[in-house]
């Protein structure tokens, strides 16, 4: 990895979890949709870091939000999960040594391709991040909700950031 990488992606670490901290943590909608923008970093992280490093990546942001949140562990455990789908996908849907691509974004991989990593990446996120917060079965139609609003919620950002950021590319 470069150190262009690196830096553009250090950028985004903060850059990402300033929007959400400051900017988006009392955004929501009637406390039924929160919106996570800071899972689009670890989703546009290269596809050559080693699964160790994202873990670890993937643990110290969800730390940081939680210190931020006051939530003990939810933050940094929906990260942990969030990467282990995320490197379960890659594996499954791509074959990394034939990648010529630095990173997984809608430039690069195309429409159809990222929206469902995203998908796949944010619903697995919410899904733990909303029940482990909840941490009740007594209101699992309240969470269910609260998941997929802020799924929704979260995906129209990511994808809104990525239209944003979009650079046409040939295939």
């Amino acid at each position: 990895m470069n150190s262009r990488i690196i830096i553009v992606n250090v950028i985004r670490w903060f850059l990402l979890l300033f929007v959400q901290i400051f900017l988006l943590k009392n955004m929501g909608f009637y406390d039924l949709s929160t919106p996570f923008i800071y899972v689009l970093f670890l989703l546009l992280l290269p596809f050559g870091i080693p699964n160790i490093v994202l873990y670890l990546l993937a643990f110290g942001t969800g730390l940081t939000l939680d210190a931020f949140y006051d939530t003990m562990g939810v933050h940094a455990t929906a990260c942990v999960v969030l990467a282990f789908v995320r490197i379960s996908f890659i594996s499954i849907s791509l074959n990394r040594d034939a990648i010529d691509d630095p990173e997984p974004s809608l430039s690069y991989m195309g429409f159809q391709w990222f929206s469902l990593y995203a998908f796949l990446c944010v619903i697995a996120h919410h899904f733990v991040l909303f029940f482990l917060e909840t941490f009740r079965l007594t209101e699992v139609g309240y969470t269910l909700m609260r998941c997929g609003l802020s799924c929704v919620f979260t995906l129209l950002i990511i994808l809104l950031v990525e239209f944003i950021f979009y650079r046409r590319t040939p295939r």
